[in-house]
Order: C-alpha cells, then structure tokens, then sequence
C-alpha cells in the first residue's frame, strides 16, 4: 500500500487521476503559454489586470486577498505592471499607510483586449458542444468548485447528513410557489400579492429551465423538500440571486449554506463577475446568510409591499 493512502486514506489512483486532469486541463487552456492570450504578460499578470479592471481601482490587501498571493509576489508583480505604465499606485485617501492601485488608460484598454481574447478563446474550447452538452459542463465544473470548496468543521458533520441537492423534478416548481405563498404570510404576515409574485417569477424560469446561465436547485432533507434557491441572469455579467427559501424545521442543519455554495459556484463557473439580491431587512435568518458568504449592503429604502410596511435592501457580491 502506497504510504500516502496510509497516511491519509486517499487512494494514490485518486491523486493521480486529479494530477492527470490538472495537467489536460492547463494545457488545454493554454496557462503554460510563456505569453498568455497571445500578450507578453503572464498569467499572474494578466489575472492582476483582470481583477483592477473589475473594481476600477482597489487597495493593495484588497487586491492580495482576491488574488491569494502573498505580499512580496503581489508587489512584484505590480512593479512590473507599473514600469509598463499599465497601472499606477498611491496612498489611500482614507489611510496612508495602504496603497491603492488602479489601471491607467493604457492598461484598461490591455485589459479589455485581453478579455475579449479570453471570451473568443473560450468560444473555441465549447463551440463545437451543443447546448445540453455545455449545460453538463458547466453543471460540471459548478460541482468540481463545490467540492473543493473549504470543508466544513468536523463538528458539523451531523447536521449536513441526509442532506440533498437537485434541479426541480415534476410537481417541484408548484412546491416552490406554493412554500412561498404559505411560510411569508404565516411569519411576517405578507399578503396573496407575495404568492402571486413568486408565480410570475417561477413562471419565468419555467419558459426555459436549465437555460444557459440559469439554474434552480430544490435541496432535501430526509427524502423531504427542505428548500430552494435559483440563479438567473441580471444582465451579462451580473446574476441575480432568487427564490431562496428554508423550510423552518430544516433550518440549522446546513440547507441554506448549501444552497447558497451551490448557486454561487454556479454563477463563477457561468462566467459571471457579480451576484446580486434583493430582500428586506426583516427576513433575519436569510441575511446572515448572505453576510457570511460575503454579500455587502449596498442600498436600502422603505416601501410599501406586500401589504406590509418594509425596508428593502439590495446586495451584492464580486464572485
């Protein structure tokens, strides 16, 4: 027996599968290239740009956090970002002691070019797929990122067994209406409007599931529906987060944290660049939620819906 499968319980034919696709899988799409997307920049770089060109500018730990690169590397590699005059770097305005960086003009109109690039060079790689067949990609590699994601703590282990997760079957999408049209009215007092606008919504999706850059997720639990999320498209880059709901005796057994991982690798591995919500501040539970995958407040305003006097709120999150 190999003494990494002693060591560890993993067989070496799993590692060395997941090595051997590693391998296929950056030479497919060309990341040992020494000029990446056909520039004279690396793939460090040219992920650097591709991160500016998001926020505009950011800070320099801002920055190292979205990237994973330890400080030394970062500053390197804006140095030599900086002697092309692609970018430039100065003192916080809140706080000089932190730098802030920001492309220059040269280096967005880089940006843009190389992102056009890696858009055209992603159309080669899938192009000859028919759309069932990217769909089973892209379902893919959402379940390759939540696999990977970060492991639970040991201790909560229990509360995740008997767990389920999978797109709607027959009946789902009226389960999905009808929880809406029971559970809001029932805790927050919200009236037959609510039920009728999550029909439209469900209605929406209906006219075509499984679309590209959309997705709905029914999760279980104990062979029970125990709640929902979907994902569909705001605009290009943008998706929005919707119908996210928990049955109230399944709650604080993981359901909601898995529906919200899986609808977020979803929205990375679609290609887009931000997930948006909107809520009102009193659905408590779904907030926290939100705030510990990383959502941030980004406005608020008081209204009149659903029969009730509310505060809404929109959030949003870089993916």
């Amino acid at each position: 027996m190999d003494k990494l499968e002693t060591d560890t319980g993993v067989p070496i034919d799993d590692v060395s599968a997941i090595r051997s696709f590693n391998r296929f899988f950056t030479r497919r799409v060309g990341a040992l290239k020494p000029g990446l997307l056909g520039s004279p920049w690396s793939l460090t770089e040219v992920r650097t740009m591709y991160e500016l060109r998001q926020r505009t500018r950011s800070e320099a730990l801002e920055l190292r956090r979205a990237l994973d690169m330890d400080a030394g590397q970062l500053s390197r590699v804006l140095a030599r970002l900086e002697r092309s005059g692609l970018i430039v770097r100065s003192p916080s305005p809140e706080d000089g002691r932190r730098q802030v960086v920001e492309l220059t003009d040269e280096g967005g109109r880089a940006a843009a070019v190389l992102d056009d690039r890696a858009n055209e060079e992603v159309v080669g790689l899938i192009s000859h797929l028919s759309a069932a067949d990217r769909r089973r990609l892209i379902e893919a590699m959402s379940t390759v990122r939540r696999l990977f994601e970060d492991p639970a703590p040991a201790d909560s282990a229990p509360a995740s067994e008997g767990l389920s997760l999978r797109e709607p079957g027959p009946g789902d999408l009226g389960w999905v209406v009808e929880r809406h049209g029971a559970l809001y009215p029932a805790q927050y007092g919200w009236d037959s409007s609510f039920e009728a606008w999550v029909a439209r919504l469900v209605a929406d999706y209906a006219q075509e599931p499984g679309g590209t850059g959309r997705r709905l997720w029914i999760a279980g639990a104990d062979d029970r529906r125990a709640g929902c999320i979907a994902c569909v498209p705001d605009d290009e880059s943008t998706a929005r987060l919707r119908l996210f709901l928990v049955e109230p005796e399944a709650r604080g057994r993981g359901v909601g944290s898995m529906l919200m991982r899986e609808c977020l690798a979803f929205a990375r591995a679609a290609g887009y660049r931000r997930m948006v919500l909107a809520t009102y501040s009193v659905l408590g539970e779904a907030r926290r939620l939100y705030q510990a995958a990383g959502f941030r407040l980004v406005s608020s305003h008081d209204e009149r819906a659903f029969g009730q006097d509310l505060t809404a709120q929109a959030w949003e999150l870089e993916l």
